[in-house]
């Protein structure tokens, strides 16, 4: 159906959506705070990355690390404003943050303004872009099953009560925010070394909405459902593009279709390990004798 050419890049494309998207699934769905800026970190990460392998030749993969540090400090400065607020009201502030971002590189002519910043070296093949997603994909595993993982879900289920019992919440908070942070600034720089050109119009709203969307589709709580969502939503415009006009109003219509059949994501609450992977090929023999036992005792009957 596609050239490998083209179907690399799409892979490409989910590798760098899924590196976003596995921090903003510790943040949304396993601490509860949702967040409407994930774009503004991905655009620290992607100029931070971007200058200095252009104007101070750092080599790739430290200007990657750089970038998503970079995001990872700025997380600090806003969560110290924001995660005290309540409710809706850190959406709204992440949702000024990613805004700001994006107008403050619109206007900083150093790093291209409005014209963006070009000569990136586009270094992001797809072998890169997995290893990063491996690696995050096997940290955030181990987070989620320790303890601090295991903190951050009793902040989202029943906060009072996590306070209560002694959990740090301002802490764990943070920490869940500054992680989330970091894999938005790997992600957006590994997107500036895919594309070898950044735009601050890149960054806008609609990005942040479309990752909140992959987090939300794939489900809740689930690291696995993450994978399944943005995967979904990455290919699903791809499939239909032969249908110019109507592939947004067809990817639409999945995303309703997906809310209406399972409110609670493709993935909610379903998580695959390792260890259940292995252990359901090992079962496999046994399942399949337990299946076609009946079949031959009404045979035997008969």
């Amino acid at each position: 159906m596609f050239e490998w050419y083209y179907l690399s890049g799409i892979l490409i494309l989910c590798g760098i959506n899924l590196m976003v998207v596995m921090g903003l699934s510790l943040l949304t769905g396993f601490t509860g705070l949702f967040s409407f800026g994930h774009a503004g970190f991905m655009a620290i990460g992607a100029y931070v990355s971007g200058a200095l392998a252009t104007m101070f030749h750092v080599p790739f993969i430290p200007a990657i690390l750089c970038g998503g540090l970079a995001a990872m400090l700025m997380s600090f400065f806003i969560g110290a404003l924001t995660l005290n607020l309540k409710g809706d009201y850190f959406c709204i502030a992440t949702l000024g943050f990613g805004e700001a971002m994006r107008l403050i590189f619109n206007n900083v002519q150093f790093l291209g303004g409005a014209r963006g910043m070009t000569g990136i070296p586009m270094k992001s093949s797809i072998v890169v872009v997995y290893v990063f997603v491996v690696i995050g994909l096997v940290f955030m595993w181990f987070l989620i099953k320790s303890r601090h993982g295991r903190n951050m879900i009793a902040i989202r289920e029943e906060e009072l009560a996590s306070q209560t019992i002694g959990i740090n919440i301002f802490k764990y908070k943070m920490e869940s925010l500054a992680i989330s942070a970091l894999y938005a600034g790997i992600g957006g720089a590994l997107w500036a070394f895919y594309l070898g050109y950044i735009n601050p119009d890149i960054f806008k709203l609609l990005k942040s909405t479309e990752l909140t969307i992959m987090v939300i589709i794939g489900g809740l709580g689930s690291v696995t459902g993450s994978v399944v969502g943005t995967f979904f939503l990455t290919f699903i415009p791809e499939i239909f593009r032969e249908f110019a006009q109507w592939r947004m109003v067809i990817y639409g219509a999945a995303v309703i279709l997906v809310m209406a059949v399972r409110p609670q994501g493709l993935l909610g609450g379903i998580e695959f390990s390792p260890t259940k992977i292995i252990r359901w090929f090992k079962n496999l023999p046994e399942r399949r004798k337990a299946a076609a036992a009946p079949k031959s005792a009404e045979g035997g009957e008969s």
